[in-house]
């Protein structure tokens, strides 16, 4: 039972990775941010920050690596974002 525990929360962490880190290569290259609703993102951010803290509460890697590397994306794509959003205040 505990190793179908680890594979699912692999399978978990490899699906996260996947979803997030597209999106912040996409963001880092284009710099578009246009798309990106700044409350959704600074909510799924915080919400990695806190499945890091538990995760190290667990001892449960998984858990630690897939938001570490989520929270550091939504880090990027967030100061990415809000620079965009100044720089267009800014215009006009």
């Amino acid at each position: 039972m505990n190793l179908l525990v680890n594979i699912i929360g692999y399978a978990a962490a490899i699906c996260m990775v996947c979803g997030y880190l597209p999106q912040a290569v996409h963001t880092i290259r284009t710099r578009d941010t246009d798309g990106i609703a700044l409350p959704t993102f600074l909510a799924l951010g915080a919400g990695s920050v806190f499945f890091v803290i538990q995760g190290l509460m667990l001892g449960n890697w998984p858990l630690v690596i897939t938001n570490a590397i989520t929270t550091v994306s939504s880090a990027i794509v967030f100061a990415i974002k809000v620079n965009n959003d100044r720089k267009k205040r800014n215009q006009k």
